[in-house]
Order: C-alpha cells, then structure tokens, then sequence
C-alpha cells in the first residue's frame, strides 16, 4: 500500500539555480496539460537500461548471486512483470535515475533487454520518501541493510522524523538503527553483506566491541582473511566478531570461549537454524521465528534425525578405517 501512495503523487523537481520557472498555463490549457502530464506518468514506458543511471541511496549492500540468476532467469522467461520507478536526471536531458528496481535493471541490462518503468518528476525529498517506502513493502532487507541506509539519510542532512517516515518506523527505533547504522562505514559493510540472518542485537554486540580501537582494527583486517570472501555473508560478520573479540576461540583457564554461531541454511538460502561450538559441546539453535512449524516437527523427530546422522557417522567412519 506504501508504493501505491507514492506512485499517486509527485513532486516537481527543482529548477537549476540559473533557469527562471515558467509560469504555469491556466485556464483550460492548464488542466489540459496536468490531465496530459498525468497519463504519461502513470504510463508505463520502455526505456534503453543504458540509458538509466544509479539514483537515490545505496539500499543493498551486495546481491546475492543465486538469488540474481533465479530473477535473471525468470525475467527472460517470463518478461517484466512490475515495472521499476526512474525520474529525470537532474542534469544530463535524455537519461534517467532509478528510484527503485535496481535488481530488475541490473537483470534487464544482462539480457539486453528494454526496461519497463514509470517516470515521475521527484525531487530529493520524494526519492527519499519512494525509496524508503518501497524498502519498507519488501521483506527481504535485513536489518543492517535498513540501518545503513538510515544513516546514509541522516549523512545526507535529513531530519530524523524524514528518516523515521520513509521506514515507517518510529523515532526510538530509528535511534537503534542509526547507532548501528553509523557505527560502519559504508564500504566495510559491503565487504560483509546483508548477513539476513544476522539481527540488532547481534549487530550491536559489535558496535560496542568497536569502542574499543584496538579491536575495530583487528575486524577490519578480516576481509584480508583468506577463506573470506569464500564465506556466506554470515559467516562473514562472524569472521569479523571472532576478530573483534581477538580469536575465534581463546582458551582461558582450561576453558573454550565460544566462537559466534554459524547460520544453516535450506536449498533457498533461508536461515533454518544456528550451530555453535562451546567447550562444553555443539548447540543447535533451531528459531521459532519464521520457521513455520519447522521447530516443533524438528523437536518431535529429533531422535530419530540423530541416530541416523550418527548411523552416517559410523558408517564414514568405518569406511575411512578400512582404508
């Protein structure tokens, strides 16, 4: 319902400080031409992708490559179905600026193919406000991706209660968001990703570990790791706790501190569950949220699941022996 109020109205974009505005026609010239500018810009049109550039503030930090084929794949077999939103660019006549849709374009310009979009005349303000409500009617940003962008708002000298609308969120929520949000820069965070199963107070362990000097630099050498970019996105933010905290795991007095947990995933990507080592064993952490009676149907076969797995176990076992 967010993306409908804003494709019903717009906003004029400013004039460039040099050019005088023209008066508006009035009488019936006038509502002739608002009634005109209204059908073309609920129109929608078929526009070069080359000809649309970036717009608006990061909202994603990296894609998720298998997520991107699956919608590159169902573009070209099924077409454009929902078209994206762009608005003039405020200086080059003839090229545009997406709104929303960066997925959709980036799909669309693999395949060669025109993009389907609606053009409105937004100022900054608006793009903000489109950009942040359609953010808000998509389920798939995380929570640091949502953060981010609200410290990019607030970056960019927008008032809190702007951010707080655009999010739909309220004032002490968007507080929480930006102490995360503003903690990271920008590039750093696209090193880690969205982390989708990675939420606040997670995130915020971190920020107060980067109070101290000493352990914000031992994370942000983590992307220097090796295995790093190897890693799921959660598993990324993880490598960076582990060298916030010093180690992934630090011995002391006989006793394993533990490491973070490792996220584990079904065929789609979603997060089924969390498994940690401690020094005391393995913890599996299967989350009601979301699981949609997954946890309880795990809870109720969850012997029969462990004597197979330890069946399997066996069974490598002896074969490893018998070689």
């Amino acid at each position: 319902m967010a993306r409908k109020g804003i494709l019903q109205g717009t906003t004029n974009t400013p004039p460039a400080p040099s050019e005088r505005p023209k008066p508006a026609p009035r009488g019936a010239v006038g509502a002739l031409q608002s009634s005109l500018n209204k059908l073309q810009e609920n129109a929608v049109q078929e526009i070069d992708a080359n000809l649309i550039d970036d717009g608006g503030f990061a909202d994603r930090l990296g894609v998720d490559g298998i997520a991107q084929k699956q919608l590159r794949d169902s573009l070209k077999t099924y077409g454009q179905q929902v078209p994206v939103l762009l608005r003039p660019h405020a200086k080059q006549q003839g090229r545009f600026e997406i709104v929303y849709g960066r997925r959709r374009l980036a799909a669309l310009k693999e395949l060669g193919l025109p993009v389907k979009a609606m053009v409105r005349q937004l100022d900054d303000h608006a793009l903000v406000m489109a950009q942040g409500q359609e953010n808000t009617a998509r389920q798939d940003l995380s929570f640091i991706e949502k953060a981010s962008f609200a410290a990019q708002l607030k970056a960019a000298g927008y008032e809190r209660q702007t951010i707080a609308d655009a999010l739909s969120i309220d004032l002490p929520m968007l507080s929480r968001m930006l102490t995360v949000g503003e903690c990271f820069d920008l590039k750093f965070l696209k090193l880690i990703g969205a982390a989708p199963g990675v939420g606040r107070d997670r995130w915020l362990a971190l920020v107060k570990l980067f109070d101290d000097p000493a352990a914000r630099s031992r994370a942000h050498s983590a992307p220097r790791l090796p295995d790093f970019a190897g890693k799921g996105s959660d598993d990324r933010f993880e490598a960076v706790m582990a060298r916030a905290k010093g180690k992934a795991a630090k011995k002391t007095a006989g006793k394993t501190e533990a490491a973070g947990p490792r996220a584990l995933r079904n065929a789609s990507g979603q997060p089924l569950a969390d498994l940690r080592s401690t020094g005391k064993g393995v913890v599996l952490t299967v989350q009601t949220k979301n699981a949609d009676g997954f946890d309880r149907w795990f809870e109720e076969n969850a012997e029969t699941l462990l004597q197979e797995i330890h069946d399997q176990w066996k069974k490598e076992r002896s074969e490893d022996v018998r070689k």
